[in-house]
């Protein structure tokens, strides 16, 4: 048996063999029994061997699979080898104790131990928002308290159509639900290839874009201004019950900065969170871009045209996130979490009952395949992950893209009647006031 130190390195460099073999761990802080198997096929996983009971030679030595190298790092398995090494010194059997979870998990179980040992670690915080609230508030009222291994295909069918009035959540409930339970299957805690979401038909999509007009663009851009101004009309809603009704003040006002953020939004075709999440130190106004370190499509440049950047140069600093809250006990140093009360109350006045804030996005692609820009431009812009790799550097070239950006928010800033800018004054430096 060949010893060496887990790394990552290691796991990189180990050759595949004709036959099956284990590199043990060894070294400062190494683990007994820890390896790294290495299999014919190229697959890599982490494994614990030890003795059950007494530990004495005349043990049966058995072995737990941890996990492929794929979902691990050598610190994460090790971690998970030192935990079932401290059971076994103290008289226990890891195997056993999975074998014997396996026959009581729950579905209730599995997803608790799916959100916190996977989801929250590996994906991005929307998607395990995403994940825990189908889970949540979809599935565990109808598949919590039954054995996750006796769940079948029928049951899952079942919970897919009990919810296809909105086929889109049926769906991803479905591509959740067998995310879960591949996780399930890989970590050892249900038998290989169980999964009952896999094969269940989903539900036909209809494509939801939803673009605005000029006459709807006119009304939106109306009813911000009149919103972040005068206030909006308060309207009771007659389907609800007003317990306090007010007797004086009946308009709603948005703070500035919530404009700022439903404009910048429409401007730039920007996603939801890269506005909201976006701070000061990523606003870089000199060469007109948005050096986002991390957003759906990763590391992205986001270009800015003139009317984007004539809204943030004015726009007040309170605190590191370019779009502050709006009530005084908002806590600065945390990025705003939704924008579902201004954009309620601006939509309902513009008449969009129903549009979306993510449709503003959808309006922004349009205006510019609609004026000719091609796609390969619009999907900079907006930037696609399926984009070239040679996007990085979009920001050392990106005069094309400037015209083209400032070309889709002149279009649509004049629609929304918003006053001409003089793209030569856009930016005014003080010293000290840098990015």
């Amino acid at each position: 048996m060949n010893s060496v130190k887990l790394t990552k390195r290691v796991v990189d460099s180990a050759e595949i063999q004709a036959t099956r073999y284990t590199l043990f761990d060894a070294g400062d802080g190494s683990i007994k029994g820890f390896g790294l198997r290495v299999y014919p096929s190229g697959q890599k996983s982490w494994v614990f061997e030890y003795r059950a009971g007494d530990g004495g030679r005349r043990a049966a030595k058995k072995r737990l699979t941890i996990g492929s190298t794929t979902d691990f790092t050598p610190e994460q398995a090790r971690k998970v080898a030192k935990q079932n090494r401290t059971l076994v010194e103290g008289g226990k059997d890891p195997q056993g104790a999975i074998a014997e979870s396996r026959k009581a998990l729950t579905f209730a179980e599995l997803t608790k131990i799916f959100l916190e040992e996977h989801v929250k670690l590996k994906r991005k915080a929307g998607t395990a928002a995403h994940y825990q609230d189908v889970l949540n508030r979809i599935a565990m009222p109808a598949l919590g308290k039954m054995p996750a291994k006796s769940i079948t295909r029928t049951d899952i069918a079942r919970l897919h159509v009990a919810n296809g009035k909105t086929p889109f959540q049926a769906n991803r409930t479905i591509a959740v639900i067998s995310a879960l339970y591949s996780f399930a299957s890989k970590r050892g805690l249900l038998p290989e290839d169980t999964n009952p979401a896999r094969h269940v038909e989903k539900f036909p999509e209809t494509s939801r874009e939803r673009f605005l007009s000029i006459a709807e663009l006119e009304k939106l851009g109306a009813a911000i201004r009149e919103a972040e101004t005068t206030g909006i009309p308060w309207q009771i809603d007659p389907a609800k019950k007003s317990k306090h009704v007010p007797k004086e003040k009946r308009e709603t006002i948005i703070g500035e900065h919530a404009a700022a953020a439903l404009r910048l939004l429409i401007f730039t075709g920007a996603r939801l969170r890269e506005i909201l999440h976006l701070k000061w130190s990523q606003v870089d106004l000199e060469r007109g871009l948005l050096l986002l370190a991390d957003s759906k499509s990763g590391k992205k440049a986001i270009v800015l045209n003139a009317p984007s950047m004539d809204i943030l140069s004015k726009l007040p600093r309170i605190g590191e996130y370019v779009i502050a809250g709006d009530s005084a006990g908002t806590d600065a140093e945390k990025p705003r979490s939704d924008l579902k009360r201004p954009w309620a109350v601006v939509s309902r006045h513009a008449g969009l009952e129903g549009v979306r804030l993510h449709d503003m996005r959808h309006t922004y692609a349009s205006y510019g395949a609609g004026g000719g820009m091609g796609l390969p431009i619009i999907g900079k812009l907006l930037g696609h992950s399926q984009a070239s790799t040679t996007q990085r550097y979009a920001h050392l070239d990106n005069d094309p893209l400037q015209r083209a950006s400032n070309s889709i928010a002149k279009t649509i800033a004049a629609a929304m009647g918003e006053p001409p800018v003089n793209t030569a004054n856009v930016v005014q430096f003080k010293k000290g006031g840098g990015a």
